[in-house]
């Protein structure tokens, strides 16, 4: 597939151009998984029945049956595929295709039967035939099952092709021995099918569930920073505002009565709305400033509470309070990508010091996706604060890890 590189596009987006497969989320590669894995059966199907047939058979009459378990096998595959998207949600139940699959099975069930009544006398056909049969019979009830969502249908569905396997076998005249062994193997073919995709479909449901859930954190933790700070400039404004309101309502009844302590309320005014205003850039100052260590220290523990196994090594003690605001912001949009965008289970964090320069660097294994989109609050937003101090950011995967260096001159800061 070729490793991954981050491109940026004439629109001010970062890209990350890779492998088909290293451009897909977690989820995605699950569901891509799932639904490769019932495109199995259908092979499946081919592979154990239908050239099994035709090495038993002959060419003559195996090749038939192989041609018959061959389209069986494709209606099973679009049958899984469809039920796959209505688990999804992506479209509406295929019950159509579901009684089709149905029909069919039980067509070329009867079929492959009456062959092994009044087909050719040869044992080879007969086992042929009986293994078509059989074989049909639980790939199509298996499948079948994939488009019901209770647990009683899913039996039901399995135990009704069960019966309905012994019960076919009656006029034909099989033996009672026969058609119990070839309902048990319907049964617990078509059991395991069933049972197998079941599961598949609650394994990607629960994938699904946790990429939202960990979409919600990161919204959530948004949501309670602008909270934050929302507190944080009431406390400051509410107050100052209420005492403003008062000294002014006071100077004007002292206007009105031509006392000249109104002109000393105004000042008082002036001076509490000055105050105000160095209070708020200071609210400010502190929302837009970011303490490397702090953020640090942040990282580890959300990376942590997400799952992620993450390790920061390196000194932050003494470096002047510009370059620890610049590379900050480096780690909270780094760590930010890393839970929104990548796919990553291990993230590592480094602070060195290197020939006068001090160096960031943020790396994961969730290549995909890892870069930001826009360049706001992403790369390009990066690069811009870290101009401010001389400094430079390098960004892209290789071999599956996402690397994101940046790095400040100390000289630069200090001058």
């Amino acid at each position: 597939m070729g490793a991954a590189a981050l491109t940026y596009g004439k629109s001010g987006e970062w890209r990350v151009s890779g492998g088909w497969w290293r451009g897909k989320s977690t989820p995605a590669k699950v569901e891509t998984y799932t639904r490769w894995s019932f495109h199995f059966f259908g092979l499946a199907e081919i592979f154990s029945v239908g050239l099994a047939a035709l090495g038993q058979a002959g060419p003559a009459v195996g090749g038939w049956l192989l041609l018959v378990v061959c389209g069986h096998a494709a209606l099973t595959m679009l049958t899984a595929s469809r039920a796959l998207d209505w688990t999804r949600g992506r479209r509406d139940q295929p019950v159509r295709l579901m009684w089709t699959l149905a029909a069919a099975t039980a067509v070329i069930a009867v079929a492959a039967l009456a062959l092994v009544q009044h087909g050719p006398e040869s044992k080879d056909v007969e086992t042929a035939a009986g293994a078509v049969f059989a074989g049909v019979t639980a790939f199509g009830a298996g499948t079948i099952a994939l488009g019901v969502r209770e647990r009683r249908r899913v039996l039901a569905v399995v135990g009704g092709f069960a019966a309905g396997a012994w019960a076919v076998t009656w006029p034909l005249g099989l033996p009672t021995a026969e058609g119990l062994v070839t309902a048990l193997v319907v049964l617990l073919g078509g059991g395991f099918i069933a049972f197998t995709s079941a599961f598949s479909v609650w394994l990607l449901d629960a994938v699904y569930e946790l990429d939202e859930a960990r979409e919600t954190r990161a919204r959530l933790a948004v949501a309670e920073e602008r909270l934050r700070f929302g507190r944080d400039l009431h406390d400051v404004m509410g107050r100052n505002l209420a005492v403003i309101a008062l000294k002014s309502e006071l100077a004007v009844q002292l206007a009105r009565r031509e006392r000249p302590e109104a002109v000393d309320q105004m000042i008082e005014v002036q001076r509490i709305a000055w105050e105000s205003q160095r209070e708020v850039r200071d609210v400010v100052r502190g929302y837009r400033e970011a303490d490397l260590g702090a953020e640090l220290a942040g990282a580890h523990g959300v990376l942590t509470a997400a799952g992620i196994s993450c390790e920061v090594s390196g000194p932050v003690a003494g470096l002047p309070a510009e370059v620890q605001s610049a590379l900050g912001w480096v780690v909270r949009e780094a760590t930010t990508n890393v839970l929104r965008h990548g796919n990553a289970e291990r993230c590592g964090v480094s602070v060195r010091m290197r020939e006068g320069r001090v160096v960031l660097t943020v790396e994961n294994d969730g290549a995909a996706g890892a870069a930001p989109k826009g360049d706001g609050s992403g790369l390009a937003g990066l690069r811009e604060r870290l101009a401010a101090v001389s400094g430079t950011l390098e960004a892209g995967a290789e071999g599956g890890v996402f690397r994101v260096v940046a790095e400040v001159p100390l000289k630069a800061v200090a001058v």
